[in-house]
């Protein structure tokens, strides 16, 4: 998800080495305090780590408190591309389908929405069929119609005005480009995109050039979302999107504070997925990390919106005194460094094996937190979450194994056979809100040193992420041959998290995810493969196949495996992580406790 979902992650305050060996300690020993936390803790240490913690104590009513260190990208839904903004935006936006609200694997699930069922799929899986649910409304009360649901869709080729959320549904439906989007389309009704058809109100039709077998996956993507056409106000419809869900927006002040109130014209007996439990939901915007996870072990807050985890200085007061308050998940993402291959010497894969076998795997692991809070270290770039994930039994550098410190000697070979025996120089690219990232880049600095390699650290700003490192031509003037990023799926297959990293048609001029500049047929051959491929295994089968495929291009040094240390309050109700947000808690259901 995202540099997006998967990268745009909140400040966390720099871990000093006593912070790290402090949490370390307290891991090891077991957190200290005890199981069920240090005053009447939430319900024990990772109870709710796919898995449902207090699960009928909710209550109707009261205030649903978020804090975050981030705002969103944009609470439009055709624009957010932030892991956590389409979690929130469940309370204000309905999709046809969705994921379920259950824990785990499972609630990457597709369920019904707006849809009275999931996909009629005809036409060798070409052809998608909805019905929509009777007593669906906006929140002035007017029935939600599939031609909303279009006009939403729409939206998305209207990358001129509404740039920066995910292009699935675009590159699906219009491969060649030749509808304008809704703000120049000529057609009266602004509805002339030929690849979806509204015969009534109640039927939307999808039309494929060709089957792609995630294609029900993408609709459950916020940007599949509807927007009605008289309440469109374009580039400035995050500050108030206009309600389908149970909540509307009642205040928002950018990086302040974000007010949602209930939404009385929505029927219950209309939404399956959402229980509406608070009467009220806010968040609250933090310019100190540090500040916000003090506030969450105090209770004034109930969990961290952007779900990233506690920093360091919180994780180590909360590990000692408040350990049946935390969760420890897999995050679905991986950390990693990844190069440019328009950035020399890093066309030559010697060279860049010569950074792989280089770096210092244990050392890299414990700039991110060490095992608990940083993650098992990364040995490939598949996701543990992904279909076709190996995890650690496919090490092919032998990061976690025999040359989990690095290998000088391997690295010197490396150098050789790329013409540069004596080592180069290069510049590694770092975003300067996040201190974890620049703790990662000085322990790869350290390391490479040894060998010969050179690297200077080039702190950029992180709110301008994708004219920065986005930008192939900036990487390359910049000599930018090393870029520290993150990445998790937009939805859990190859094709959600590996296809705008990998596949040579997302290289974009701004905005790219392709740090690498892959152009590789076999890869792009595969993914073609996978995407016509119905049967499960043999997608799991090429999922392998892909990631092995850039492992051995050596494009990547993957860092973690990623973990997180999750808060969550002592009045939280029904509290689980879930797959279809990356490990993190879904949002939708959360209530107060009785």
């Amino acid at each position: 998800m995202t540099t997006q979902r998967t990268t745009r992650r909140r400040k966390q305050a720099v871990a000093a080495a006593g912070v790290v060996a402090a949490l370390l300690a307290t891991a090891a020993c077991g957190g200290g305090g005890t199981d069920e936390g240090g005053e009447g803790g939430a319900a024990g240490f990772d109870a709710a780590n796919n898995k449902v913690a207090q699960a009928s104590e909710a209550k109707k009513g009261g205030e649903l408190k978020f804090a975050a260190a981030q705002d969103a990208d944009s609470w439009d839904t055709t624009r957010g591309y932030y892991g956590f903004m389409w979690n929130f935006s469940r309370y204000y936006a309905r999709t046809l389908v969705t994921g379920k609200t259950e824990p785990g694997a499972k609630g990457a699930e597709a369920t019904p929405d707006l849809a009275t069922s999931t996909a009629k799929i005809t036409n060798g899986g070409k052809t998608y069929t909805y019905t929509l649910r009777d007593g669906v409304t906006w929140e002035d009360g007017k029935p939600i119609t599939s031609k909303d649901v279009k006009y939403g869709i729409e939206r998305v080729w209207a990358q001129d005005v509404l740039s920066g959320g995910p292009v699935y549904l675009k590159d699906i439906l219009d491969p060649k480009g030749e509808y304008p989007g809704p703000y120049k389309d000529t057609s009266p009704d602004k509805l002339g995109l030929k690849a979806i058809e509204t015969p009534d109100d109640k039927t939307i039709v999808f039309n494929l050039p060709a089957p792609n077998s995630d294609f029900e996956d993408m609709l459950t993507m916020a940007s599949a979302a509807p927007v009605r056409q008289d309440k469109d106000t374009k580039s400035k419809y995050g500050l108030k999107p206009f309600s389908s869900g149970p909540y509307k927006f009642q205040s928002y002040t950018p990086n302040k504070k974000l007010v949602l109130v209930r939404n009385e014209n929505w029927k219950p007996a209309s939404d399956p997925v959402r229980k509406a439990y608070p009467d009220k939901i806010s968040m609250t915007f933090f310019t100190n990390a540090n500040d916000m996870d003090q506030r969450l072990i105090n209770g004034d807050y109930d969990l961290d919106a952007n779900q990233t985890g506690l920093s360091p200085q919180g994780r180590t007061t909360a590990l000692k005194e408040h350990k049946g308050n935390l969760d420890n998940p897999v995050s679905g993402y991986i950390r990693y460094a990844v190069f440019p291959q328009t950035v020399k010497p890093f066309d030559n894969i010697h060279c860049r094996k010569a950074v792989i076998y280089g770096a210092d795997h244990e050392s890299l692991q414990t700039a991110r937190g060490g095992p608990i809070a940083g993650g098992d270290i990364g040995t490939n770039m598949l996701p543990p979450s992904v279909p076709g994930a190996e995890g650690q039994k496919y090490d092919p550098y032998e990061m976690a194994g025999a040359d989990k410190k690095g290998n000088v000697a391997k690295a010197k070979e490396e150098l050789k056979a790329c013409g540069q025996p004596n080592g180069f120089k290069t510049t590694v690219a770092v975003r300067n809100n996040k201190p974890v990232e620049v703790a990662t880049a000085e322990s790869l600095q350290a390391s490479l040193k040894k060998v010969g390699i050179d690297v200077e650290i080039d702190q950029f700003d992180g709110a301008q992420t994708s004219g920065i490192i986005g930008s192939p031509e900036n990487v390359k003037k910049k000599g930018y041959g090393i870029i520290i990023m993150g990445w998790g799926p937009d939805f859990p297959t190859v094709q959600g998290f590996g296809l705008p990293l990998w596949g040579s048609k997302y290289i974009l001029e701004s905005g790219n995810n392709n740090f690498a500049m892959i152009k590789d047929k076999t890869i792009d051959g595969l993914f073609a493969d996978y995407v016509t491929e119905l049967d499960d295994a043999k997608k799991e089968q090429i999922s392998t196949e892909i990631n092995h495929k850039v492992m051995e291009g050596g494009y990547y040094l993957p860092f973690t495996f990623e973990k997180f240390i999750n808060w969550r309050s002592n009045r939280l109700a029904n509290v689980y992580t879930t797959d279809n947000y990356n490990g993190t808690y879904d949002f939708v259901n959360l209530g107060l406790k009785k």
